[in-house]
């Protein structure tokens, strides 16, 4: 067998493992700069606050509804969770994100460098009492 400079697979039909956070996640395809993967989150769940030693993220809200509180520094806030909706948070950011709809809050993400294992998160102080 060849081998090749890329890679192509089938999104998981159950999560693979679960996130720092309490999500579940389905990893899918990385390069050296960087992953992909999908967090899943049942409704009424509310994920454990979290910050990212080296890792930033771009997130698209794919299904579902929620909220995101994310602060760096000053600056704060909460953003309602969409369909349709694309966000970043960058390395060091505290986060924590709650399904607040019927049916699960599906989000893809963009991490970059690829999640670089265990460490990687580290617990913050959230907004919400979180119930994963």
């Amino acid at each position: 067998m060849t081998s090749t400079p890329w890679d192509t697979q089938e999104i998981a039909t159950a999560p693979l493992v679960t996130a720092p956070d309490g999500s579940a996640v389905r990893v899918l395809c990385a390069t050296a700069r960087g992953g992909t993967a999908t967090f899943t989150l049942e409704p009424g769940a509310v994920a454990k606050a979290v910050a990212h030693r080296t890792v930033e993220e771009i997130w698209y809200v794919a299904a579902g509804q929620g909220r995101l509180w994310r602060k760096h520094g000053e600056a704060e806030q909460v953003v309602d969770l969409v369909p349709g909706l694309s966000l970043t948070i960058p390395v060091g950011t505290r986060f924590q994100f709650r399904n607040d709809g019927a049916d699960a809050l599906y989000i893809v993400a963009v991490t970059m460098p690829p999640w670089p294992g265990a460490g990687e998160a580290m617990p913050a102080d959230g907004i919400w009492p979180a119930t994963v």
